[in-house]
């Protein structure tokens, strides 16, 4: 098998499976029966949130409709509330398929990310203050909440 069908098998050992499956903690800031919003712990800028199916897909190519339909309206909720907390018009929409794309867990994932693109950090580059983070997505969730 070659390194690029290898890509595409799911490895339910990744970081995103273990946080649905309960076995580590992360700060949510939303959540439904086919999605799963929460802090990117090493962000590109402040209030970086990663929008996960409750689906096994490893990228685009996988994911059921109903789950890609599911992520989307995630991430319109997320946004909204990124707009309001961060009082800015512009969030980075941003989805990586595959390792030569740039993609580091292969578990399909939208990144939100309130900044310009001129100004956004390195990806994956350093972890982010837990406190931060966990006051951050308590202020996008009251937000999600209310609407």
């Amino acid at each position: 098998m070659t390194e690029l069908n290898q890509q595409t098998i799911y490895d339910d050992n990744n970081i995103f499976a273990k946080m649905l499956n309960g076995d580590i903690p992360y700060h949510k800031v939303y959540e439904d029966d086919k999605t799963l919003a929460f802090m990117d712990i090493m962000p590109q800028a402040e209030g970086h949130v990663l929008v996960i199916p409750k689906q096994k897909a490893v990228d685009l190519a996988d994911l059921e409709p109903e789950y890609a339909a599911a992520v989307l309206m995630t991430s319109k909720k997320v946004m909204q509330a990124q707009r309001q907390v961060f009082e800015r018009e512009g969030i980075i929409q941003m989805q990586l398929n595959g390792a030569q794309a740039g993609q580091t867990v292969f578990h399909y994932h939208v990144h939100l990310i309130p900044s310009s693109i001129h100004e956004l950090g390195r990806h994956a580059a350093a972890m982010a203050d837990q406190e931060k983070l966990a006051a951050i997505a308590s202020q996008l969730a009251t937000v999600i909440d209310a609407e």
